[in-house]
C-alpha cells in the first residue's frame, strides 16, 4: 500500500518547494467518478514502490487520510537531466468499468527453443510488454509467451498470445494491420553457411592477369 497526503499548496512554485525542501512528490488522484485531489507522496517510499513491475501495471491501493482508493498508474513526469520524478498522477478504478494497462510479457522456455537449440538462431523480443482492456478484477500480472517450439524464421504475433478470460489486447481492436509480431526467431550472422563461403572464397584461385586486354590494348 502506498500512502500519500492532502496537498493544500498548488501551483509550480509550491511544487518546487516540496521538492526541494521536504523530499515529497506532488501528485494528483482524479476519475473514477470522483473529483481530482491533490497530493503529495515521500520520494523514498515512492522511489521504492516503482522499483516493483507490478507498480506499472496492476491495481494500487492509495491510502490518503482516513480512506483507501484503488487506483492505477496513469502517468509519472521525470527531470529531464536527473529522470528524478516531478510529479505522478492516478486513476481511480471502479470494480465495473473496465481498465486499460500495459501488461509485461514474460518470455518462457528459451533455453528449450527449437531454433536456439536445433538451428542456431536466437530470440529476439519485439515487444517487452502489450496494452491489455479488461475489468480490475480480471488484470492478469503478466502474460506469458512460450517460444520452445519456435525454428528459425518463425514468429508469434499478438493475435498468437494465450490470454487470460476477460482480458482482450487493445491494438487488435484496431484491425487486423495491428497485430503486430511480438518475438521471432532470427537466424545468427556468422554462422556455418558464412564461414563456408568464406572458405571457398580463400580457397579459389586468384586472378593475376592484371588489368584486362581490350581490343585496342592487343598488339
Amino acid at each position: 500500500m502506498l500512502r500519500a497526503e492532502f496537498r493544500d499548496e498548488l501551483g509550480k512554485g509550491a511544487s518546487r518547494r516540496l521538492r526541494r525542501l521536504s523530499d515529497k512528490i506532488p501528485g494528483v488522484l482524479y476519475g473514477g467518478g470522483g473529483d481530482p485531489v491533490s497530493l503529495t507522496l515521500a520520494y523514498r517510499d515512492l522511489s521504492k514502490a516503482m522499483q516493483e513491475e507490478a507498480f506499472f501495471s496492476q491495481i494500487l491501493e492509495l491510502s490518503v487520510g482516513d480512506k483507501t482508493q484503488a487506483c492505477v498508474l496513469r502517468d509519472v513526469q521525470r527531470h529531464p537531466a536527473t529522470d528524478k520524478v516531478q510529479h505522478i498522477d492516478f486513476l481511480r478504478i471502479q470494480e465495473d468499468m473496465p481498465v486499460q494497462l500495459h501488461v509485461p510479457l514474460h518470455y518462457t522456455n528459451e533455453d528449450r527453443c527449437v531454433g536456439v537449440k536445433l538451428g542456431g538462431g536466437r530470440v529476439a523480443h519485439n515487444l517487452i510488454e502489450v496494452e491489455v482492456s479488461c475489468l480490475p478484477r480480471d488484470l492478469p500480472e503478466y502474460i506469458e509467451v512460450d517460444v520452445a517450439e519456435l525454428d528459425v524464421g518463425a514468429s508469434l504475433h499478438l493475435s498468437d498470445l494465450d490470454l487470460p478470460n476477460g482480458v482482450s489486447i487493445v491494438a487488435l481492436g484496431l484491425g487486423e494491420d495491428h497485430d503486430t509480431p511480438v518475438v521471432s526467431i532470427a537466424a545468427r550472422r556468422g554462422g556455418m553457411e558464412d564461414e563456408i563461403e568464406s572458405a571457398v572464397d580463400a580457397d579459389a584461385p586468384e586472378d593475376d592477369t592484371g588489368e584486362d586486354t581490350t581490343e585496342e590494348d592487343a598488339p
